[in-house]
């Protein structure tokens, strides 16, 4: 429109050579700015169809983006669940301070280093001093010797007292542990070998939960196309009843006028003219009540596509006459439901969940076993006197832990997990019962949306039919104003009965492949 607008402009504005060029050019200007201005609205609308509003609705549906951060989740999960198979590796380290220090000896012990040389000088003195007095009293050495070695003996047993004290001492400071100031760490690498099937069951958990994020997904997107199916036909069955309310109102219009031209000849009644302004406010009420919930529906498409709720927005199917084309009523299998929906998919994941949480429950009472090796380092050294260095040792070993005796806690916990898994069961049971019933029901109602479609295309022929008939024999003089008026009725009703029967063809198709989980979009 903007570029046949800008070409009609063009001829519009071209140089005139007679007297009156300078007028008609600033009135070619004036009429090519309404003419940009009369573009601009068009250029402001958006035609939308259906897919364009299903991408719309399906990119900035908000539950739908939740949908998708909660598969990525279960994916994340998955992984991580997936890493229990591998060995870890866990390095802890760490500092303490003690007030008190470790001792190797014992009080009594310490005592007895410290007067080591006092103990050995008392007593090699004890023995010297005797074996002095025997050698004297026996005449082997005289009293004065005696007495010399008696002073020699306690000079030696002097030194000998000092210097054990001393050794004691060294011996006692030797066994010191220092250990106030204590530091460690340690390199620990863990590598399950048996579980008791905990790990293989917490994969699988993990591996349902990211299908079960998927259906979950899968079943929103397809609510998301149900939902703005539903808006979309809505808006175009008001549109179609908006243009219909416009006709009637045209038609009540004209009937009000020639009544009124008939009341000035006299050949019509003023209680006519009145029957007859009485539907014509009843046409405009209409006209405005269907202008409403068409505003109110637009904006409800435009909130389920993400745009403003006040977007100018026009509908590819709006001005189409035959919405409903094709009618299809071919035979429809249960069984392709049972497969393709995304509700009885998340049954099914919980149903197997359920299970692996039963052998899940039942490995933490089987026996496990792993694997376990590292490094350990500390300082004091604890492999050399406890001496002020780093000092470390290389460790392999295989843990067991076997449950024995847990008064039947692991037979109670297995039961009540099976139970939730038959409780799992008889639901999917049940919801695929339903579903069959859903899609007999569905296609049930698509043949009966196309036999009314079918019976309201030939009221529609025949209620216009009856209202030319009736407009002619009203002019003829045949018919009186009532009988006009109620072939108008019998128009608008007829007309919109077919307008609510297309419409339903439409939605009950896209309810049967909603039902049958086939994908519509």
């Amino acid at each position: 429109m903007y570029l046949m607008n800008s070409n009609v402009a063009k001829d519009v504005i071209r140089p005139v050579s007679d007297s009156g060029g300078q007028g008609k050019c600033q009135v070619s200007l004036m009429l090519f700015v309404c003419l940009l201005l009369s573009a601009v609205p068009a250029a402001a609308q958006r035609v939308l169809s259906l897919d364009s509003c299903r991408a719309m609705a399906l990119r900035n549906n908000k539950q739908l983006n939740i949908a998708k951060l909660k598969k990525d989740v279960a994916r994340d999960t998955r992984k991580a669940v997936r890493t229990k198979y591998l060995p870890h590796v866990d390095v802890i380290g760490g500092y303490e301070f003690m007030s008190r220090e470790i001792s190797i000896l014992n009080d009594r012990q310490k005592g007895a280093l410290g007067s080591l040389g006092t103990t050995a000088a008392g007593r090699i003195g004890n023995t010297v001093s005797s074996v002095i007095s025997e050698m004297a009293g026996q005449g082997v050495i005289s009293p004065q010797t005696a007495e010399v070695l008696g002073n020699i003996a306690g000079k030696l047993g002097s030194g000998i007292q000092e210097a054990g004290n001393s050794i004691g001492k060294t011996i006692s400071d030797a066994f010191r542990t220092d250990t106030r100031n204590m530091f460690g760490a340690s390199v620990m690498l863990t590598q399950p070998l048996y579980m008791g099937g905990s790990i293989t069951a917490a994969n699988k958990m993990a591996e349902i939960g990211e299908r079960l994020a998927e259906n979950d997904l899968a079943g929103r997107r397809q609510n998301t196309v149900y939902d703005v199916d539903n808006a979309y036909w809505t808006v175009v069955s008001l549109k179609h009843k908006q243009k219909l309310a416009e006709s009637y109102l045209a038609l009540v219009r004209k009937l009000s006028s020639d009544v009124g031209k008939m009341i000035k000849e006299g050949v019509a009644t003023r209680a006519d003219g009145l029957r007859v302004d009485v539907k014509v406010n009843e046409a405009e009420m209409q006209l405005t009540q269907v202008g409403n919930g068409l505003s109110l529906a637009r904006m409800l498409l435009c909130q389920l596509c993400g745009l403003p709720a006040d977007s100018g927005v026009v509908l590819e199917d709006e001005d189409k006459e035959d919405v409903a084309s094709e009618v299809e009523t071919g035979p429809v299998d249960a069984e392709v439901a049972i497969g393709n929906r995304a509700e009885l998919k998340m049954l099914e994941n919980t149903v197997d969940m359920s299970r692996q949480a039963t052998k899940l429950v039942r490995a933490a009472y089987l026996p496990q076993v792993a694997l376990t090796g590292g490094y350990l380092i500390t300082n004091p050294s604890l492999y050399n006197g406890f001496e002020r260095k780093f000092s470390g040792v290389w460790n392999v070993g295989v843990v067991v832990r076997i449950p024995v005796w847990n008064w039947f806690e692991g037979t109670y916990k297995i039961r009540a997990s099976k139970t939730a898994t038959s409780i799992a069961q008889l639901e999917l049971d049940d919801a695929r019962e339903k579903v069959e019933l859903q899609v007999s029901q569905s296609s049930f109602k698509v043949a009966e949306a196309g036999k009314k479609l079918a019976m309201a295309k030939k009221n529609t022929e025949r209620a216009d039919e009856n209202l030319r008939c009736a407009n002619l024999g009203f002019k003829e003089g045949v018919m009186d104003v009532a009988d006009v008026m109620a072939a108008q009725t019998a128009w608008l009703q007829a007309r919109s009965q077919k307008i609510d029967a297309d419409i339903e063809v439409k939605l009950t198709q896209t309810n049967l492949k909603k039902v049958l989980g086939e994908t519509i979009y």
